[in-house]
């Protein structure tokens, strides 16, 4: 394959970990199948990893032409793994395998010389991801990872964009749809009209702006985060939005004497039973837990072990006034989030609403992905509202009465 300028560039770099921000169509999938092809054919045995979003995604986006690429020192080529054997330059072989970030967990355990992750701004909790499993798999043979994805809005892909400026091992490129000489300027042109102002930056400029459609358009960071203590704090309470495939999300939230939420910490986990979830809800020691009432199965183990559940209303307007609620908050200033509730900020900047099908219309309800822990906020600060934080001492020892009684009440 024949790389254009721009992407030479990108090759040519040694950084141990390179990030490209790229408009669509620049060449992203022909970049990661050449640096792909490098690797496996100049290292000893080497071990190489391209991650998509999906499993289908990645046999979709690059599969087929990684093949071509391939086909005449490839063997062991398995169409359901995605996974092949190709002879290198040294006389032996190496492994290149497709896999997908909703399935990363497989790879732990695993080593490799090079990772590919295409389209980083779509994973879902991308810290864990990459902290708990991927890295770990490059400290072997001091492996090189590339990043590449169209940005959406300022998530966790704008952070890791930013890293250059703290760790030299990083090297960030932005390049735009136009840097590719092969597309023509007047069909990216045409584009232009035919998208809004800020998904033409996004997609196209490869732009970070904040997602089109956001529910909580609100939130800023400079405004938003905090890395200290907070003082004066009155109560201690948690959101609990359940989950055992989709994530289990528990927000930790203290509120103060002038009835400032702060969001201190976030348990964000699968494969976490009803009891596991309680057990760990006890261990925090919150004066008051508002968890989601449509799963009374959970609630009812959190009960038992005598853990203060406060009702959570739920109705027909429920989720457009809790909604409100927050966005009320996040424009008084009065919600904070801690600077590493890392969940919680990805889902703030990507939790929208879907494309409005008429202008002239407000937005339908927000697309239920990337809420787990934003439902766990809207059910505390929704339903935890005292009137007068001089009723706080009042509240607080209401709060003790009522866990006594529920323990007395399952024994």
């Amino acid at each position: 394959m024949i790389l254009h300028p721009a992407q030479k560039e990108i090759v040519k770099c040694n950084n141990r970990f390179r990030v490209v921000c790229a408009g669509r169509r620049f060449g992203k999938s022909t970049l990661a199948i050449e640096e792909m092809f490098w690797h496996a054919t100049t290292s000893d045995n080497a071990r190489v990893c391209y991650i998509a979003p999906t499993h289908q995604s990645a046999r979709d986006i690059v599969w087929n032409q990684l093949k071509k690429r391939v086909v005449d020192i490839a063997s062991n080529i398995n169409e359901t793994r995605l996974e092949m054997t190709v002879k290198n330059n040294t006389g032996t072989t190496s492994f290149i395998a497709l896999r997908s970030w909703d399935a990363v967990e497989t790879l732990r355990g695993q080593f490799f010389n090079f990772i590919v992750l295409d389209e980083v701004a779509q994973y879902k909790n991308f810290s864990n991801g990459w902290d708990e499993v991927l890295r770990p798999t490059l400290t072997d043979k001091k492996g090189n990872a590339l990043f590449i994805s169209t940005p959406l809005g300022f998530n966790f892909f704008y952070d890791l964009y930013n890293l250059e400026a703290k760790d030299k091992d990083y090297k960030s490129f932005h390049f735009t749809s136009f840097d590719n000489p092969y597309l023509l300027k007047e069909e990216l042109e045409k584009i232009k009209n035919e998208l809004t102002e800020d998904r033409y930056a996004q997609e196209i400029l490869a732009d970070f702006r904040k997602t089109e459609g956001l529910v909580y358009k609100e939130f800023d960071r400079e405004r938003h985060l905090f890395d200290f203590e907070p003082s004066n704090v009155v109560e201690y309470i948690a959101g609990i939005d359940f989950g055992f495939t989709n994530p289990c999300a528990v927000v930790h939230i203290k509120r103060d004497y002038d009835n400032n939420f702060w969001i201190v910490d976030e348990w964000y986990q699968t494969g976490r039973t009803e009891e596991q979830i309680a057990d760990y809800v006890r261990s925090c020691q919150f004066n008051a837990v508002y968890p989601d009432p449509e799963n009374p199965s959970a609630i009812s183990v959190l009960n038992t072990k005598g853990i203060n559940v406060c009702e959570v209303l739920k109705g027909k307007d429920s989720v457009q006034s809790g909604i409100n609620r927050v966005r009320d908050l996040l424009k008084r200033n009065k919600l904070k989030i801690h600077k590493n509730c890392v969940n919680t900020i990805w889902e703030l900047e990507t939790y929208s609403y879907p494309p409005k099908k008429d202008l002239r219309n407000e937005y339908e309800n927000p697309i239920k992905e990337n809420d787990h822990l934003l439902d766990a906020i809207r059910m505390a600060v929704t339903n935890n509202q005292p009137e007068d934080p001089r009723d706080i001492t009042r509240m607080s020892l209401l709060h003790q009465a009522r866990r006594q009684s529920q323990i007395n009440n399952a024994r």
